[in-house]
Order: structure tokens, then C-alpha cells, then sequence
């Protein structure tokens, strides 16, 4: 478990991964020196990761996908195969209506449909039932809207793609390591980190172990919708521990995943999502066992 000042750390660093040990003493009244202690000794113990979250557009990924698999027989050997696959950037075994869940993320409709057939072909499965994203209104780990259809991503060349890349190995990689991976000056390598933050081509944050918090309670919401949906699903963005919402069509019109400390504040994120004005049904899952979630792209860093 973490400590008072830990947990404080831990909250600015994931609102930006690459804030100054500076910063940190000033906003945490400690030392320079007792907040880059801190912060070494949270990544040491694995407690923390401090990565690089590239938004789907700007990785090329322009297919999403949550699949409910049915299972014949225990989940976790579908699960853990699943979880095999490079597609998938969330595995999950389930207490709901089905027992295994993931997301997929690919390129194309066309690479989406290989998926489906390696998931049905993973012995147990029964068959798939399909929730395809028409728009990540809220991504996991993203600190504000980031649409599949927002608009162009910003225009990279191969240095800012090694970049991002690297980023997302190390969020708190140096700008002179990061100067000598790509083979540009200091200065340089510096001004595009900058800019690819400030386009939004990436977010630095620190993502935390559930065991360095305590007990995590972790679940998924489908919402079937009267009326427009992207109002639905931007209310469901702004309440308190709600971390993913997509708009899409398949099974709902809208899913959200949720984050809670214990099960009484994640029953109270739920009832929160269900009274939501327009919302005519839902159906919920609660994640037992997470067993991926990675949100890197195959991006070169050499």
C-alpha cells in the first residue's frame, strides 16, 4: 500500500509523467531530493510505470473492437490466449453474461475480421458477441476526449515515430538519451517531445499495480440508448471513476469501464452510469481477473 505522500506523487504523475523533481518537491512540500527518491523507489518495486499512451489515430489504429467470449468450460485458459494475441489491448476473465472479455485494436476493418476468426478459433469458444467502436469518446488513461473521428492526427516523420516509440517504453526517458536513440541534438530531440505533448500525439503518465493500491474493483457497462447517443456518452466521461467510454454499435450503443477502490464506490459509479438521462437498459460486468491490458503500439525505436 501506498503512503500518504506516495499517493500524492503517484496522482501528479499521472496527470504528467515527465514532471520535474523540482515541481514535485514544490507541490508536495519535500525536497528535491526526497521526491526523486521516492519516485526511483516506486519504479524499482515495479509499483508504478511511467510510459508514453499514444492515442489510436496517431498509431495508425483505426479498428476497435469489444468481444464477449463464450466460453464451453473454464475461462482462463481462452483468456490467457486471447491475451496472446498482439491485437489485444484488454483481457479480462468476467463474472457476467459471458466469461472472457477483450478489446481488440487494429488497423482495418479487414485486420479486425482476421481477429474475430483467430478469437473463434481458440479452443472452448463457442462464439463471439461484438460491440464495434464507432468513437473513443474517453480512452483509458487519457486525461481528456481523444475521438477516433476527432479530427487528423498531427503529421509525424520517422523521428517523432521513434519518439513515440521510445516514449512508450520509458515516459521519463531523458531528452539527452532520448537525443542519442534518434540521433538528433539535445535541443532538437527536446522541441519534439514538447510538441508531440502539446498535439496531443502522446500522454506521459504513470499507470499504478492494483497491489500498490490495495484492493482495485474494476468493471464494464453496456448502455442501450433512447434518442442521440454522443450526449450519453459525454455525460458518462465526466462522472467520478468512469475511465473508458466508446460509442459504437453491436450489442450497445455505449460501453464504459470503471475504476473503483472497493465494491461500494464501484456500485455507486454504476447506479451513477444507469441514471443517466436516455439510458433505456444496461448490462454490467465486473472484471475478476485482468489478465492484459497494454496500450502500445508496434512503433519503431530504432
Amino acid at each position: 500500500m501506498l503512503d500518504t505522500t506516495d499517493a500524492a506523487l503517484v496522482r501528479e504523475l499521472q496527470h504528467d509523467g515527465r514532471v520535474s523533481y523540482q515541481r514535485l518537491s514544490e507541490l508536495l512540500g519535500i525536497s528535491r531530493e526526497a521526491a526523486r527518491a521516492r519516485v526511483q523507489r516506486l519504479l524499482q518495486r515495479g509499483e508504478v510505470r511511467i510510459v508514453g499512451i499514444v492515442p489510436p489515430a496517431v498509431a495508425g489504429i483505426t479498428a476497435v473492437a469489444h468481444v464477449s467470449l463464450d466460453v464451453a468450460g473454464p475461462g482462463r485458459p481462452v483468456a490467457a490466449m486471447a491475451a496472446g494475441r498482439r491485437s489485444t489491448s484488454f483481457v479480462s476473465c468476467t463474472a457476467g453474461p459471458q466469461s472472457v472479455l477483450a478489446e481488440v485494436r487494429v488497423a482495418d476493418g479487414a485486420a479486425l475480421e482476421r481477429e474475430f476468426a483467430a478469437l473463434r478459433a481458440i479452443p472452448g469458444v463457442r462464439g463471439l458477441e461484438v460491440f464495434r467502436c464507432a468513437e473513443l469518446v474517453r480512452d483509458a488513461y487519457s486525461p481528456e476526449v481523444a475521438g477516433l473521428r476527432a479530427g487528423p492526427p498531427p503529421e509525424l516523420d520517422a523521428a517523432d515515430r521513434r519518439l513515440l516509440g521510445l516514449l512508450q517504453l520509458d515516459g521519463r526517458a531523458s531528452f539527452a538519451a532520448l537525443a542519442e536513440r534518434i540521433g538528433l541534438s539535445q535541443p532538437a530531440t527536446r522541441a519534439r517531445v514538447l510538441r508531440l505533448l502539446e498535439e496531443g500525439a502522446v500522454h506521459v503518465t504513470g499507470l499504478v499495480e492494483s497491489r500498490a493500491l490495495g484492493v482495485r474493483e474494476a468493471a464494464g457497462v453496456g448502455l442501450g440508448v433512447r434518442g442521440p447517443v454522443r450526449p450519453v456518452a459525454e455525460a458518462a466521461a465526466t462522472l467520478p471513476g468512469v475511465n473508458y467510454v466508446a460509442t459504437g454499435y453491436g450489442r450497445f450503443d455505449v460501453v464504459c469501464g470503471l475504476d473503483a477502490p472497493d465494491r461500494s464506490v464501484l456500485l455507486t459509479g454504476l447506479e451513477a452510469v444507469r441514471a443517466l438521462p436516455g439510458v433505456s437498459r444496461s448490462e454490467s460486468w465486473v472484471h475478476l481477473d485482468i489478465v492484459k491490458e497494454s496500450y502500445t503500439y508496434d512503433l519503431p525505436i530504432d
